[in-house]
């Protein structure tokens, strides 16, 4: 096991790098630069101004020297300074944003893998039955909505003509005159609509992907055997079944770790949560490219570290996986 970690491991690095080396490319590539912006809104600022801060950033070293600094600094943890107008560092950016969209994203895994699991074991047990015919219809629904669509009908109903939820931000304007625990349920209250934005999509693939799984195990030879042998059902079912059916859940979660944190960008967006998927959308259209770089870099840190668990996971439930790379 420990060498199938340090494999993992060592894989992550040269990963890691191509994918900054692909978003440093693919960011410069893109049109515009962050010194233009100043010449878009003030009509004063000349040429020769414009050279100035292209000379005081960096911009004008050629491309693979702009990266190779960049990558100096990273080295030991610099991201630099955000090109915004406070010129705050990128890292304090960064971690004061980042505790929010963990939350959300650990909150939407939760929720996923809570209803995913009983849905998917239900509609393989009872297989073409109503209930089973229900599920689906539910599940296609799930797929089909776009999640920024069905934010806005959720804002609409729940929040504008019910008012149960709040429809923007994570806490009241009176939140620091609150109790602790006061102020912890307040948080819960914001976060309800934005985890459900963000988990739908998901609960609706892990659902499927679940009763496939539970429908391919319960009918192999061992279950046969097991039945035969006068097993009770919910032994067969739920001791020796759903081990091996939640094998493609555990490979599902790592993968779902990257259509989290890219989601989070539409959900923060749709209600003004102050998390990464905004600093991310606004650091995107202010072309501040060291913040987008180290969201980047962040984003992939922790989609590599899902992974890497998901695996960790499959080889700990699966001994060939871990055996196979002992070879």
């Amino acid at each position: 096991m420990k060498k199938y970690l340090f494999k993992r491991l060592a894989g992550m690095i040269p990963l890691l790098l191509g994918i900054t080396i692909i978003s440093f490319g693919i960011m410069h590539v893109a049109p515009g630069e962050p010194v233009a912006a100043g010449q878009e809104f003030n009509p004063k600022v000349s040429a020769q101004d414009i050279e100035r801060l292209r000379v005081y950033y960096g911009l004008d070293k050629p491309l693979y020297e702009q990266y190779w600094n960049w990558l100096q600094r990273l080295a030991v943890l610099d991201f630099g300074e955000s090109f915004s107008s406070d010129h705050r560092p990128v890292l304090d950016k960064i971690t004061e944003r980042l505790p929010i969209t963990i939350w959300i994203n650990v909150l939407a895994m939760a929720f996923i893998l809570l209803a995913a699991i009983p849905i998917g074991i239900f509609s393989a047990v009872f297989r073409n039955s109503g209930l089973d015919r229900s599920l689906t219809v539910f599940v296609f629904i799930g797929f089909a909505i776009p999640s920024f669509w069905l934010g806005l009908l959720l804002m609409y109903g729940f929040g504008v003509q019910l008012s149960w939820l709040p429809i923007s931000g994570i806490h009241d304007y009176d939140w620091q005159q609150m109790g602790f625990w006061e102020a912890q349920l307040d948080l819960a209250h914001h976060l309800i609509l934005p985890v459900f934005v963000s988990a739908i999509g998901g609960l609706a693939g892990m659902s499927r992907f679940m009763r496939s799984g539970m429908l391919e195990v319960i009918r192999s030879d061992y279950i046969t055997t097991a039945r035969a042998m006068g097993m009770a059902e919910n032994t067969i079912r739920y001791r020796y079944a759903l081990k091996n059916a939640m094998l493609p859940i555990i490979t599902l979660l790592g993968l779902s770790v990257p259509g989290l944190i890219g989601g989070s960008v539409i959900v923060e967006q749709l209600f003004s949560i102050p998390g990464m998927g905004l600093l991310f959308y606004e650091a995107v259209l202010s072309r501040d490219y060291p913040l987008v770089m180290g969201i980047t870099v962040i984003g992939a840190v922790l989609t590599l570290m899902g992974n890497l668990l998901a695996d960790l996971s499959y080889a700990w439930a699966d001994p060939r996986i871990r055996h196979g790379g002992e070879k």
